[in-house]
């Protein structure tokens, strides 16, 4: 893990110092920064796996910073923290291209924990970005493009929405295997989400009304009752 770099920025020293010294411990290696700017200035110099932002700090804000970053580099991980926990900090700060956020006070352990997955992903994100996709293939009687994100069959074009794409590229993946609902979720919202599995029977209806004959009495995605569903080649 020691090749692993994150990136504190923290006005408080208390907070800040208390951050790099339990990530030291978890053999992480630590660049800190007292405001804005410097972490902005840090960023630019070099190469880091995950940002920590605390949003209220001096010269440039967290928001300001992680708009700056997100212009650099789409990838890296970022975790805003906030003192306020108002709801409008977090919608802001995910709107900007934040992954997730912590209010203070925190445990430690969550934010590791938080941190941990989030690597995970970014991980399994760049190893994805290697590998060759097939831009298209076949999905039972449609062909999916997934540059154009359009299903087509005989004269019928039919769009689709990224979260539509990733399910039906997951269930391509597994054809004929029982997929968890917690299997779906991770593949296609990621691990580090929290939601419930209600956001994805909702998606799995919408993806029906599309490539469903009928969609009330599905043949394509079946429902394997008290488990999750289940692609039908």
């Amino acid at each position: 893990m020691t090749h692993i770099k994150i990136l504190v920025a923290e006005d408080d020293i208390n907070i800040r110092m208390g951050l790099v010294d339990t990530f030291e411990s978890e053999n992480y290696r630590v660049a800190e920064a007292k405001d804005g700017k410097a972490a902005l200035e840090l960023f630019k110099k070099d190469s880091f796996d995950l940002v920590l932002l605390d949003i209220m700090m001096p010269e440039k804000s967290g928001y300001d910073v992680c708009r700056e970053i997100r212009a650099i580099n789409e990838d890296v991980p970022i975790i805003m923290l906030t003192a306020k926990g108002e709801e409008i900090d977090k919608v802001v700060g995910l709107q900007l291209g934040a992954d997730d956020y912590m209010t203070k006070p925190f445990g430690v352990h969550e934010l590791l924990a938080r941190i941990s997955a989030l690597l995970r992903r970014s991980k399994r994100q760049a190893k994805a970005k290697k590998e060759p996709v097939q831009s298209t293939f076949m999905f039972g009687k449609f062909k999916v493009n997934s540059k154009t994100f359009k299903l087509s069959w005989q004269s019928r074009n039919i769009d689709l929405s990224e979260r539509e794409l990733k399910l039906i590229r997951h269930f391509h993946d597994h054809p004929g295997e029982v997929l968890s609902r917690d299997n779906i979720l991770n593949a296609v919202w990621g691990i580090d989400y929290f939601g419930t599995t209600r956001t994805l029977d909702q998606h799995i209806a919408q993806l029906r009304k599309k490539i469903e004959t009928d969609p009330s009495n599905p043949s394509l995605i079946t429902t394997v009752h008290g488990v999750g569903y289940r692609y039908e080649t």
